[in-house]
């Protein structure tokens, strides 16, 4: 392996690098978007039956923010129970804009699935470059490889191995990509919808 990426030239420990990006923002968006970790089973049913004990305290609200994004959608609400339906609403849709910015992940004003969606998108145009920086020092060469087929197909076949990496990046990068996308629209919705039902729940009760 190592042999392959010296013959591959300079231009693939770009890629290497887009590689280790790639598989360190799969993980940490596998781990972070699960589904019982942002929209937890139940959590719609435990807090209507908290709040029908009673008014549910500054700490008990602290600590269902805590919990997990729904949660926080949930305590947005709550906090604004005693006013309006339409106010509890509001106070319920802002915080959901809020967590479907957190959702995709953010360190330091960096997008963290909109940079695994960046690394899919240029690692073929990568594996592209190395290609051609490979071709141009073959043709280039002073060795004569170009008058001899033998080591010009051994060159292009080598020039040839920064495209396969460069797809072999991007192919999983793209599938891993939608599939996380396709999570946090999910989740959105689901978010949404279990929102509006404690709103109108808790308020129904409330007449």
């Amino acid at each position: 392996m190592f042999s392959i990426i010296q013959a591959a030239g300079w231009p693939i420990w770009f890629l290497l690098l887009a590689s280790v990006i790639a598989v360190a923002l799969i993980i940490e968006r596998g781990t972070a978007l699960r589904r019982n970790k942002v929209v937890p089973q139940g959590l719609l049913q435990g807090v209507v039956a908290d709040v029908r004990k009673g008014p549910v305290k500054e700490e008990g609200l602290r600590r269902l923010e805590a919990h997990s994004p729904l949660g926080l959608v949930f305590a947005a609400g709550l906090r604004n129970l005693s006013s309006s339906r339409d106010v509890m609403k509001e106070a319920v849709e802002e915080a959901g804009r809020g967590v479907a910015h957190d959702l995709d992940g953010h360190v330091g004003g960096v997008n963290l699935l909109q940079l695994l969606g960046t690394v899919a998108s240029i690692a073929p145009l990568m594996g592209l470059f190395g290609t051609v920086v490979g071709m141009i020092e073959i043709f280039g060469s002073a060795t004569g490889a170009g008058n001899n087929p033998q080591a010009l197909a051994h060159g292009i076949s080598v020039a040839l191995y920064n495209t396969g990496f460069g797809l072999l990046i991007a192919i999983p990068s793209m599938i891993f990509y939608r599939h996380f996308r396709s999570l946090v629209d999910s989740f959105i919705v689901d978010m949404e919808q279990q929102a509006v039902k404690l709103v109108e729940l808790l308020h129904d009760e409330r007449k």
